[in-house]
């Protein structure tokens, strides 16, 4: 049974009736010492308690997609997929560019190359790859868009990891035909999944609509998790004999996905949730050559360690230094990039606003930040979502101007 979805939360709730009415019913009917009795009856009470919080759990974890399956809950994908991939890829003995066909599950494009290249390959990804493959049928290409379910492997960091690409209808238009498109990375929260980009966020949705009202620009969205070596959270940090995440994101998966589409290599927009738009906030400081452009949805703007991150830098405190936005626009040159900031008031704690407020404050040109504040908004689905089509709007016709 899937960890998400009505099946798990019926049976849990059919389980909670259960036990409330079996601790109901045997309450007066236990028999034996006093001790005996008073041992059954807390065993009544632990079996309704134990049953609640796990389908209060489940009904959460469904709405939130905090864990997409019983292997990521139960830690036992912590150690990633890792195929090394030599150089850009190419066939051999190919002869000049020529222009071929690169199919990724499915997947039909036009491209320039020596051959088919190796940095993205298919893969069945449960969940990811039926939402993609009922997102539209190749006649509804050039209204809809399509949504690809791939996996990528990093030549440069080893990582792999699987991502769904949304091609936006244009992409498919002969008007377009040799338009080389605009491409926003966007990220989940930790540990977030991707699906829950589509179904919970639904940026392909809400980009289409603004695309069709004429107030976003058509843009690819690259949509995947930054939970590359799960369970552990890197923090999108490049971890000294660890994960090299900030690679993998900021030069394995651009590279690839340059390869796969007609999509533009330089001036991406990143694009981030939560632990997401800390990371967001950092590829565009870090590699505002290829990243401009940035939104951080209620995102945090210090270097963080807990217990899901462990040392991140191996006790150097310069490493931490340059993983620490804060530290970066105080104390080195900043670029001239463009970020969205947004935060709910109701945000509380060291990652709240207040950080957001405190990291505002530093901002200073070329670098420009665009801060939205939310009355009464939490950290929560809800809150990003209200400003979706708004913060889709800005970026893209950022990335149409750069």
């Amino acid at each position: 049974m899937s960890l998400l979805g009505w099946p798990l939360v019926a049976v849990l709730a059919t389980l909670t009736t259960a036990a409330v009415v079996a601790a109901m019913l045997l309450w007066t009917r236990v028999r034996g010492a006093p001790a005996l009795r008073l041992a059954q009856r807390l065993g009544l009470l632990l079996g309704t308690q134990v049953t609640a919080l796990l389908l209060v759990a489940a009904v959460v974890n469904d709405y939130g997609y905090f864990y997409g399956s019983w292997a990521e809950l139960l830690g036992k994908d912590s150690k990633p997929t890792v195929v090394t991939v030599g150089g850009s890829g190419g066939a051999s003995g190919a002869s000049g560019p020529s222009t071929s066909a690169l199919h990724v599950a499915g997947l039909h494009f036009a491209f320039k190359g020596h051959g088919i290249p190796k940095a993205v390959r298919a893969e069945t990804i449960g969940d990811s790859a039926r939402l993609a493959a009922a997102w539209a049928p190749p006649s509804q290409w050039a209204s809809r868009g399509r949504l690809e379910a791939v996996t990528v492997q990093g030549a440069r960091s080893g990582l792999s990891t699987p991502a769904l690409v949304w091609l936006p209808p244009q992409y498919f238009q002969p008007a377009y035909r040799h338009t080389l498109f605009p491409v926003a990375e966007v990220l989940s929260g930790y540990p977030g999944t991707t699906t829950a980009l589509v179904f919970r966020l639904h940026y392909p949705n809400v980009l289409l609509r603004e695309i069709d009202a004429h107030r976003a620009k058509p843009t690819v969205l690259v949509m995947l998790r930054p939970t590359v070596a799960p369970p552990r959270d890197t923090e999108c940090t490049n971890v000294p004999g660890g994960p090299q995440t900030l690679t993998y994101l900021t030069q394995d998966v651009p590279s690839a996905v340059e390869q796969l589409a007609r999509v533009r290599p330089t001036g991406w927009a990143a694009i981030g949730a939560s632990t997401g738009g800390y990371c967001a906030t950092k590829m565009a400081l870090t590699r505002s050559d290829l990243f401009p452009t940035a939104v951080s949805f209620s995102g945090y703007y210090h270097a963080l360690k807990d217990g899901t991150t462990g040392d991140l830098w191996g006790g150097s405190s310069v490493l931490r230094d340059l993983n620490n936005p804060e530290w970066l626009v105080t104390h080195q040159t900043v670029p001239p990039v463009s970020l969205m900031m947004t935060i709910g008031t109701a945000e509380r704690g060291p990652s709240g606003v207040a950080d957001t407020r405190r990291f505002a404050a530093l901002v200073h040109a070329p670098m420009t930040a665009h801060v939205i504040y939310v009355p009464g908004g939490g950290h929560n689905f809800g809150s990003w979502g209200y400003l979706m089509p708004g913060a889709l709007d800005w970026v893209t016709n950022h990335l149409a101007g750069a």
